[in-house]
């Protein structure tokens, strides 16, 4: 009798202890923006083998999984929405852990606050459900959800980066040489603290990033940091991020920095991975190693790019440094002296105008002509006017209207 009674609890018992979940994560819970959209890192453990990453829900309320599934289940009626497929960035760490990015849509926030503001709960959940490729049951895995505010108590995460340009283009073209335009990128985030990176060009020839090189660091498992490309560093930056959640970063690069080779360029934001103790993962919870992967700035979606196209100097702007050419820079005449001021012909003008100026920039003398004509001779009474000043002379080359095309740089000379 003893003996039947054993084998009994056996049958009863054993599947139960072989059919436990083992998947777990870290953090279980966070807070989260009740207004805006939030982007967690999490790392999962335990994962046994075969078993894969499958669909992600949010949801207001959980039921135990329908058996043989393990673990607990959104419960109908109650789910929110799904993660959208755009932002898995689920990724294997390790021999039996993954990374994930869990990626609250702005829908999602919406009808969980609704729900607390009904008089629900302002708690909600992520489910994450992993299927076996050899049959074992499903599991699903949750994080919850804490709807608190957006100040320094959610982990901090960037939500939208834009670049913003001074006229609104959303490709810019560049002079040979010339000093690159006002450039800058409108980041919202969450939560609070450091916004740490670089800005890098890709040249002309090179090979342009893929998605995972525009990724923040942050999102990426930690083995796999510090593996992305790299291209041409021109600046770097490190500010600090109140809770506001909106900083606009200025592209500032060297005095000294010059695009000089024709063709494409790409303008790219690399933020680098911070300590951020709301959104860490404790490897040693999820049996997925030891220590503390911090993910501070971490992104769902990869870092937009501005693109850039750099040409040969426009022939204005090679006239206007080249153009005047008598008298030269700083030139000195004697009274009574003749003096010729002579340049270059511009191929579209239709007419020049020549202008003498004072240091005050009071116009002592204009004279237009016509090309051919490309020098001219002032009158005498320009050396009682201008005796002791000193003076500057520009040419303006002008369309058949009157309006500008170039203009040569201010050359200095003086009468004495």
């Amino acid at each position: 009798m003893a003996l039947r009674t054993i084998i009994l609890l056996s049958i009863f018992v054993m599947p139960a202890v072989s059919a436990a979940q083992t998947i777990v994560v870290n953090p279980t819970g966070v807070n989260v923006n009740p207004q805006n959209p939030s982007s967690v890192f999490l790392t999962f453990g335990r994962i046994p083998p075969g078993y894969t990453a499958a669909d992600a829900a949010f949801c207001g309320s959980l039921i135990p999984a329908a058996p043989p599934a393990l673990g607990l289940q959104c419960r109908p009626g109650t789910i929110y929405g799904s993660r959208p497929a755009r932002y898995d960035r689920s990724a294997a760490s390790g021999t039996s852990a993954l990374t994930d990015i869990m990626a609250i849509p702005a829908s999602v926030v919406r009808r969980a606050y609704q729900t607390a503001l009904g008089g629900g709960s302002a708690e909600f959940f992520y489910v994450r459900r992993f299927v076996s490729s050899s049959g074992a049951s499903d599991q699903f895995v949750r994080v919850s959800c804490r709807m608190a505010g957006g100040g320094a108590r959610v982990p901090f995460a960037l939500t939208d980066v834009k670049f913003k340009t001074q006229d609104g283009e959303p490709v810019l073209f560049v002079e040979s040489g010339a000093k690159f335009p006002p450039v800058s990128a409108e980041i919202r985030y969450n939560g609070t603290g450091r916004l740490k990176g670089r800005w890098e060009i890709v040249q002309p020839g090179e090979d342009p990033p893929g998605e995972r090189d525009l990724l923040t660091e942050a999102t990426l498992p930690i083995e796999q940091r510090g593996t992305q490309r790299r291209f041409t560093q021109v600046s770097r930056f490190n500010h600090f991020l109140p809770p506001v959640g909106k900083f606009t970063l200025s592209f500032e690069p060297p005095e000294t920095f010059r695009a000089n080779a024709d063709g494409q360029y790409l303008l790219l934001l690399r933020i680098e991975v911070v300590d951020d103790k709301e959104g860490d993962s404790d490897l040693g919870a999820v049996d997925a190693g030891t220590g503390i992967v911090h993910s501070g700035a971490v992104a769902s979606f990869p870092m937009p790019v501005l693109r850039f196209f750099v040409a040969g100097r426009s022939a204005a702007a090679v006239w206007g440094d080249s153009g005047a050419v008598l008298p030269v820079e700083n030139e000195m005449f004697e009274i009574g002296s003749k003096v010729i001021f002579t340049w270059k012909a511009f191929s579209d003008a239709a007419m020049y105008r020549l202008q003498i100026s004072d240091e005050t920039g009071e116009e002592l003398l204009s004279a237009v002509l016509v090309p051919p004509a490309s020098s001219y001779s002032p009158p005498p009474w320009l050396a009682d006017r201008a005796r002791g000043r000193r003076l500057t002379w520009t040419v303006q080359a002008l369309d058949k209207n009157g309006g500008p095309l170039a203009n040569t740089s201010p050359r200095s000379f003086g009468l004495n």
